[in-house]
């Protein structure tokens, strides 16, 4: 599907996503010839500065998260004349007669607006944006997370960009559902017979997912501190992850179809009470330890640190759908920083073999399991029980691997290119609604109120550790552990 001419303005525009993320997506689609001739990047920022000082600064910043393979000196020129700089302050309306003089008044062009700021902005920007004429019907806006800090300020949100723009004009961005597997996880369960009869309770034991990261808070300590793991991570990406697992096939791939599948599990999950957060919620602060024999500092000893910190920077949770499918089987949850490795993944672990014909007991025969790894590389594992070689009927877990980089030779798309292309053609289907955002936080405002009223600090844990011990005491009180716990020794 062909692009229609545009102009992609960045509210942000000099900023660490723009500049990390935003600008080498939109070189990898000019590369790849997805971008029309006249389609243009307008970086906004509040400083003074010509065209080409700008463009210094991608050159700088930006261009060294383009990877040397895709890296080609002809496109690379070609797409930085399509990139202007605009000199403004969004939060005064006068400095939008800068924007407005910067953007074409062809009805023909398609306008987006992508709000790489601060949530507090984003009304502001677009009654701005209405007040100068540029909120027409012909616009789109992407809003950058965090959404929102509860469901008040979420509901805010939703109501006064709403007064702008209608439901259809907002892109709520969350990057994980841009991942190829994400996607391939759709295709999975709703592409193939295989599994469907399969994917409920009656055969699943649990659902694991889980997003770790090596790295610590870095230079981003302002915002974490006011946010915390679980507004910072579980709030969105854990629980987008979950619909798409728990949500029941939707009569079609259009945007609504798939959204309101998703929104009827967020409303299907169980409701915290005082007994049950205080049992199946953990959270954690990291300590000093070391990451691949690295020494790192604790998160109170980390630069611009506040040393009597409360801010959780790992949480585990388990979780119930209440439904007919998922009734009984428990989704664990569980995200956080300076963990022993960096990765994303779902774990679908399914039921033990009700009896063994084998002279082996049923204790020996591991659960099928389907692993999905969403980073650092993208694939499928399953996990099967099978005769070793030789004399005699012994069976031994082995894995059944899909690979997607040695399946597809095709290039890939990253995350941002994905999600970025499909704002530009309208397509909202991996984008949240705004009833999705206000569910997810209705959901979670009990943890958060729970944690600002209990006087307990959050557990702490060894850096380049799983975390504490506590969220392995969560899962095995059901008899489970989670997956590197149950992994064989090598």
């Amino acid at each position: 599907m062909a692009l229609a001419e545009f102009d992609l303005a960045i509210f942000g525009g000099t900023g660490d996503l723009a500049m990390r993320k935003l600008l080498p997506a939109m070189y990898a689609r000019d590369r790849a010839n997805d971008l029309p001739p006249g389609a243009r990047i307008l970086c906004i920022g509040r400083h003074e500065s010509s065209d080409a000082d700008f463009l210094k600064h991608v050159e700088q910043d930006a261009k060294p998260h383009v990877s040397k393979e895709a890296l080609d000196a002809a496109v690379w020129q070609r797409f930085c004349k399509r990139i202007k700089y605009v000199a403004m302050d969004a939060t005064d309306a006068a400095s939008y007669k800068a924007l407005v003089e910067a953007m074409r008044p062809d009805h023909a062009i398609t306008n987006v607006f992508y709000l790489a700021t601060p949530p507090s902005l984003f009304s502001k920007i677009c009654k701005n944006l209405a007040a100068c004429g540029l909120a027409t019907s012909n616009s789109r806006v992407v809003l950058e997370k965090p959404l929102g800090r509860d469901l008040a300020s979420a509901k805010q949100i939703n109501a006064e960009v709403g007064e702008v723009f209608a439901e259809s004009q907002i892109f709520r961005i969350d990057h994980y559902l841009g991942k190829e597997t994400v996607q391939n996880l759709l295709a999975l369960r709703f592409g193939n017979v295989l599994f469907e009869p399969l994917w409920r309770r009656e055969w699943i034991s649990d659902v694991q997912i889980t997003i770790a990261e090596e790295l610590g808070v870095g230079n981003r300590m302002g915002y974490y501190e006011t946010s915390g793991a679980l507004r910072d991570m579980l709030q969105n990406h854990l629980l987008q992850l979950l619909c798409i697992v728990a949500m029941e096939p939707p009569v079609s791939i259009t945007p609504d179809a798939v959204r309101d599948e998703k929104l009827k599990v967020l409303r299907s999950l169980k409701n915290f009470t005082p007994t049950t957060l205080a049992q199946n919620v953990v959270r954690g602060q990291y300590r000093s330890g070391h990451v691949e024999g690295v020494a790192v500092p604790g998160y109170r000893k980390e630069a611009d640190a506040n040393p009597h910190s409360r801010t959780e920077t790992f949480v585990a949770l388990k979780a119930e759908v209440d439904t007919w499918r998922w009734a009984g089987v428990p989704f664990y949850l569980r995200t956080g920083k300076r963990m022993a490795d960096s990765l994303a993944e779902i774990v679908i672990r399914f039921k033990t073999i009700p009896h063994s014909i084998f002279a082996q007991p049923n204790s020996s025969f591991e659960p099928n399991c389907l692993v999905i790894r969403l980073q650092p590389d993208e694939g499928l594992t399953l996990n099967l029980m099978a005769k070793t070689p030789g004399d005699g009927m012994r069976l031994k877990p082995v894995e059944l691997e899909l690979n997607f980089r040695e399946s597809f030779k095709s290039p890939r798309m990253e995350a941002y290119e994905r999600l970025l292309l499909d704002v530009l053609r309208g397509q909202l289907t991996l984008f949240m609604r705004s009833d999705e955002l206000e569910a997810a936080w209705e959901w979670v405002e009990p943890i958060l109120e729970f944690w600002d009223q209990e006087e307990d600090d959050p557990i702490p844990y060894t850096a380049g550790t799983w975390g504490p011990a506590a969220a392995s005491a969560l899962i095995a009180r059901d008899g489970l552990q989670w997956r590197e716990e149950a992994l064989p020794e090598l």
